[in-house]
């Protein structure tokens, strides 16, 4: 039997402890528990080539480390339907994904050159009511707050689990955090 292809890699941002640490807490609230296997993350790219796993590492890396940690604004509240993400603006993010677009263009897949809409998902898979009325309770008290993308986060697609493969940290230069309430 032939060896089984490379799983597809997946790239996530980073984010600073305090809005890791608040986003969990929202998923492990809110996410059904039987489908919540992967901890709170914004997914920059959703399906790299596994095969070009060494290559797509050394240009992480290079690209990270001459990267300082990007001011992100988490902005609002969007319905997903079946489902809750807080949603998230940064300049500095937009370009960093398009500029990664452009070097990765020839394995992207439509939903990767697609342009970014920075999100966090904290619900889904819920019926839409549920969703719903989630929505209206956080969106209640919500009040925009900073936050940090602090680097990169390379992992395998396991079909349904994912595998941490490399953690690529931007250039630190200790940019201040604004999390929730502050």
């Amino acid at each position: 039997m032939p060896d089984a292809a490379p799983a597809p890699l997946i790239l996530t941002l980073a984010l600073d402890n305090a809005a890791q640490t608040y986003f969990d807490a929202l998923r492990r609230r809110h996410f059904p528990p039987r489908l919540n296997y992967l901890a709170a993350h914004l997914t920059l790219f959703h399906h790299l080539p596994g095969t070009e796993f060494e290559a797509v590492r050394a240009r992480l890396a290079a690209l990270a480390s001459a990267r300082r940690p990007l001011p992100l604004r988490v902005t609002g509240l969007r319905s997903l339907g079946r489902g809750v993400a807080f949603t998230l603006e940064s300049a500095a993010l937009r370009a960093l994904h398009r500029e990664l677009q452009a070097g990765f263009a020839p394995h992207l897949t439509p939903q990767d050159r697609q342009p970014l809409q920075p999100h966090v998902t904290i619900q889904n898979k819920v019926e839409p009511e549920t969703a719903r009325q989630l929505l209206l309770e956080l969106q209640a008290d919500f009040a925009p707050f900073g936050a940090v993308g602090t680097g990169l986060h390379l992992w395998a697609y396991q079909g349904g689990p994912w595998e941490s493969l490399a953690e690529l940290g931007f250039h630190n230069d200790n940019i201040p955090i604004a999390g929730p309430g502050g």
